[in-house]
């Protein structure tokens, strides 16, 4: 039996943000959308944490175990994966209903007066207290680029999305019209003010006559190096290499010996400023996360998709190309031609870069913390 919530008194706003911390996307959207409340109301109380973290910690383990077909048998996590991208939900109700309890515990206890999903299951989540208690916070899909049909729920009074096809699909699975603010994906406001390529390549001690290539494997560091470093060693154009892995440790340890004896090549782990080293870069390649395709878009730079997740990664290479934003390097073989191809040809470049700028939304986080604290404000 979930407990109703208790009634908001007299204060000032209250807005907690659930995302999760396995990849980097969900917890970079609400990031941004916690940096942009506090730009345009200092004074709000925001709180962003993982809600899995106040879950029983054995719903953490059952959340988790995506993992372990992810990485041992990634055919078999594409097929549920794919199950789940059409399913009203990702998971049995029941399980979530007494998986969640300390999380539902957490937020009777906050009392909040919004509160933003920047995953799809903590939105279920989110939803199903608010129907069972019928409580009246104001409630947030913050979808990213997440198209899953499980964020469609009646109890969301807003809906965060990229326009184009990420709204239209969302929409034509039962997203309300106008509970859609088709904004952009909410990204770190650092990107609204990039600086030029020169300008950063002098902060990070980047030589700035030859072409540099960002690599990156995304937040928690998925990555084939062993697949990789090979086919670079084969491009032919004088070419800068910086690799960024990550939180993963062992990832940043195995493509060190790659950077020792190459004069232009550098390898870091995680690291704070990556939108000065995309705005440094004149190429991308690497793994595409929802939240990596978001900041290559925002800082017009162009893509190479490889070695996607399955599920919304590989779903993210089509609107690459579809986009004309970069292209999807299907197999290792691929890479050093496709680079070499695109540092030979620098109106291809710049086609691609434009594309890209021409679909950025620097200000999505801005917008939608304006959007959700006007239309909160218009319903109490």
């Amino acid at each position: 039996m979930i407990e109703s919530m208790p009634n908001h008194s007299t204060r000032k706003p209250q807005i907690l943000i659930l995302t999760v911390s396995h990849g980097a996307s969900h917890w970079r959207n609400g990031e941004a959308l916690r940096k942009a409340f506090l730009e345009i109301q200092p004074e709000l109380s925001v709180e962003m944490v993982d809600g899995l973290e106040h879950c029983a910690p054995w719903f953490r383990a059952y959340y988790n175990s995506y993992l372990i077909p992810l990485k041992y048998w990634p055919a078999l996590w594409g097929w549920i994966e794919g199950l789940q991208h059409q399913a009203k939900a990702t998971g049995p109700g029941w399980l979530y209903r007494r998986g969640a309890q300390p999380l539902f515990q957490f937020i009777r206890g906050f009392n909040p007066d919004v509160v933003i999903a920047t995953e799809v299951g903590m939105c279920e989540v989110a939803a199903m207290l608010k129907r069972e208690t019928r409580a009246r916070f104001y409630l947030v899909a913050s979808c990213g680029m997440d198209m899953d049909r499980a964020w469609i729920q009646p109890e969301a009074d807003l809906y965060l999305l990229p326009p184009g096809e990420v709204a239209a699909q969302l929409k034509a699975v039962g997203a309300p019209e106008d509970r859609v603010l088709p904004c952009g994906m909410p990204l770190d406001p650092a990107f609204s003010s990039l600086p030029d390529q020169q300008t950063a390549r002098v902060r990070l001690g980047i030589e700035p006559a030859i072409p540099m290539l960002l690599v990156l494997f995304g937040g928690v560091g998925f990555g084939k190096p062993h697949r990789l470093l090979p086919q670079l060693r084969k491009v032919q154009h004088p070419l800068q290499q910086v690799f960024i892995t990550g939180k993963n440790r062992r990832l940043e340890e195995e493509i060190r010996p790659y950077c020792q004896h190459r004069r232009h090549c550098r390898v870091y782990g995680w690291v704070e400023n990556i939108h000065e080293w995309m705005a440094a870069a004149d190429l991308m390649l690497g793994k595409p996360g929802g939240a990596t395709v978001n900041e290559a878009i925002n800082a017009g730079l162009p893509l190479v998709a490889f070695d996607p997740l399955p599920g919304i990664e590989r779903r993210l290479c089509d609107l690459i190309e579809k986009w004309q934003v970069g292209y999807w390097a299907r197999r290792a073989e691929e890479i050093a031609p496709l680079l070499d191809r695109l540092l030979a040809d620098p109106s291809e470049l710049a086609r691609l870069r434009a594309n890209a700028l021409a679909k950025a939304r620097p200000q999505a986080a801005r917008q939608a913390a304006a959007a959700i604290m006007n239309d909160w404000q218009a319903r109490r």
